[in-house]
């Protein structure tokens, strides 16, 4: 329950930073982080391909 109220604290802090933020810099920094994860998960999908069951 702690754990919950607080990711709900940081939720509120982190939404409270982006309504705070000029819409171009929001926007930026959306994308930065939708690149990241696509390169994330490009990057997962690749490694598990590489790898040979243990069987």
């Amino acid at each position: 329950m702690l754990f919950l109220v607080a990711a709900l604290m940081l939720l509120g802090v982190v939404l409270g930073t982006v309504a705070h933020m000029p819409l171009t810099a929001t926007a930026v920094v959306a994308a930065v982080i939708a690149v990241w994860l696509g390169v994330f998960a490009i990057r997962e999908r690749h490694g598990r391909r590489r790898r040979t069951p243990a069987n």
